[in-house]
């Protein structure tokens, strides 16, 4: 019944490729360098950059289309790519940061590809959204600051041109905020720690910092730390959505090859294929109920973030975790209707098993967004 949203043709033909390599990528843990030159090729790295940079512009519901199709054919490109659409998004329209850097940065999405990503989480502080100080300190220098710290978790750090890393100032009373550090920067480098057993082609590593130099004009949004905790709806809804539509994507192919399996097995005691049974059916049919609620969820509540009737944070952060849940349940029902078959290293039903479990990970991960949502219902928050 659900194929998820229509594709164009040359969307289709990147999910194709994306796809084909896919299997090598996870078992080598390599980055798919290639699916990025491709994405540049096809004019998607800069599509939230506003026009008057030479972007798109995109909203919610073109870029949540777009991250669960790519998640099809390779989720950890996909992951990427969603911070990409974030993080540009976010930086380019904040008029804390210079204009001529903004332009700057802009461009370089645009017509060279360069990769985004924001490095928050760290081995002591774990992810920030539960609270704390990071580790990572930027110390005031003749240049302006030098930077040093540890970040772990770093999704794209092998191909990113740009890191916006999550640091608190050496002052009695620190500030917090975010410090823009080029790729190839002094004292800057790449552990390659990542060998997780989901999302293995992500590129995922540490990333050091030691001394680095940081411009005062690149770290220019420094503010006590609990400014920072007042939520802002719009950065969760893209936040979650993105997550949202990308695991429904992974959901979406493990369900594809399960229907061409039960098409294609004949067991020698039942002489006809697998999907000839009622009970192969009737399983489909609640994996088809689980992918369409996705689907109509993440598409219902983009379009409406994009018309400025968006959802709350609370209701962001439900929306992806039941999401997640849905995404999840489908590959694991398509694992138990295929026995050994599924866990097969030669089929790729177990990556996507693999490989969805990671949407419990993202923030807020269940027991964040349970507890935040009972908190509002019971007058508690």
């Amino acid at each position: 019944m659900t194929d998820g949203l229509a594709q164009s043709a040359p969307l289709a033909e990147l999910v194709g490729a994306f796809a084909a390599g896919a299997a090598a990528h996870d078992r080598d843990g390599s980055f798919p360098h290639g699916n990025f030159a491709r994405l540049r090729e096809a004019g998607l790295l800069g599509l939230t950059v506003p026009r008057r940079w030479g972007g798109e512009e995109a909203g919610l519901a073109r870029c949540a289309s777009v991250i669960g199709a790519i998640a099809e054919g390779c989720p950890a490109t996909a992951l990427v790519l969603s911070m990409q659409f974030i993080q540009l998004r976010t930086l380019l329209a904040d008029p804390a940061w210079p204009e001529a850097l903004r332009a700057r940065l802009a461009r370089d999405a645009v017509e060279e590809g360069a990769l985004f990503n924001a490095l928050r989480v760290e081995p002591e502080l774990g992810t920030p959204a539960r609270g704390g100080l990071p580790a990572t300190i930027l110390r005031r220098a003749p240049e302006g600051w030098r930077l040093s710290g540890r970040k772990i978790y770093s999704t794209g750090a092998p191909a990113l041109r740009w890191m916006l890393v999550w640091a608190r100032t050496d002052e009695d009373s620190p500030r917090t905020g975010l410090a823009l550090v080029e790729a190839g920067a002094p004292g800057l480098r790449i552990e390659e720690s990542w060998d997780q057993a989901g999302l293995r082609a992500s590129g995922s590593h540490d990333v050091v910092f030691t001394d680095t130099p940081v411009p005062l004009s690149h770290a220019p949004d420094l503010r006590p730390p609990a400014d920072w905790a007042r939520p802002d709806a719009a950065m969760a809804a893209w936040n979650t959505l993105l997550i949202a539509a990308l695991y429904t994507g992974v959901a979406r192919a493990a369900r594809g090859w399960l229907v061409r399996f039960l098409r294609e097995r004949v067991p020698g005691s039942l002489g006809a294929p697998l999907a000839t049974l009622p009970r192969m059916q009737e399983a489909v049919g609640r994996i088809e109920a689980l992918l369409l609620a996705n689907e109509r969820l993440v598409a219902a509540a983009a379009a409406a973030q994009d018309a400025g009737e968006g959802p709350s944070a609370a209701e962001s952060g439900l929306l992806k975790t039941l999401a997640a849940e849905n995404a999840i349940r489908v590959v694991q029902e398509a694992v138990a209707l295929c026995g050994n078959h599924a866990l097969a290293r030669a089929n790729p039903l177990e990556r996507h098993l693999r490989d969805v479990l990671c949407a419990r990970i993202h923030t807020p991960q269940p027991d964040a967004a349970y507890t935040l949502a009972g908190r509002l219902a019971l007058g508690q928050a």
